[in-house]
């Protein structure tokens, strides 16, 4: 008899550079299609992962042939994603001004993750970023 297993926790390591941010987003889609309800993480999930890996590539200060781990796990019924760099540079959250060209990645992932943070790589030099995402809420079938 086969039995339905959730996923336990993905973890990969992907070049540091921009051009790994579409793999790391099939990556997630993969996963997530492993869930019973994974498509209700999906749009929040993906875009926070971005947001995370990009800045890790642009800002972390890690040398450029150190990967970046990303990690999917789901933990209580929240989505836990992480992503690991080897570089010292902590994330930022300010506000940008109307007419500033970049600056919201952070104020993006402290509105939509329920919740985020940072802390140091245990054994490794760098860090990691962590961020809770709820699912969304299950649409409500109307019928008259």
């Amino acid at each position: 008899m086969l039995s339905a297993r959730r996923p336990r926790m993905f973890v990969a390591r992907l070049d540091s550079c921009v051009e790994s941010a579409p793999l790391a987003r099939y990556l997630l889609r993969a996963y997530l299609s492993g869930l019973p309800a994974g498509e209700r993480y999906a749009e929040t999930a993906e875009l926070l992962l971005c947001e995370l890996f990009a800045n890790a590539v642009r800002y972390s200060g890690a040398p450029d042939d150190r990967p970046i781990e990303i990690r999917f796990a789901l933990v209580n019924s929240r989505l836990r994603l992480e992503v690991h760099d080897a570089g010292s540079g902590l994330p930022v959250l300010r506000t940008a001004a109307p007419d500033d060209e970049c600056g919201r990645g952070l104020f993006l992932v402290n509105e939509l993750a329920e919740r985020w943070g940072c802390c140091p790589r245990p054994g490794s030099p760098g860090k990691f970023v962590w961020v809770l995402v709820a699912p969304a809420p299950t649409p409500v079938l109307v019928t008259a």
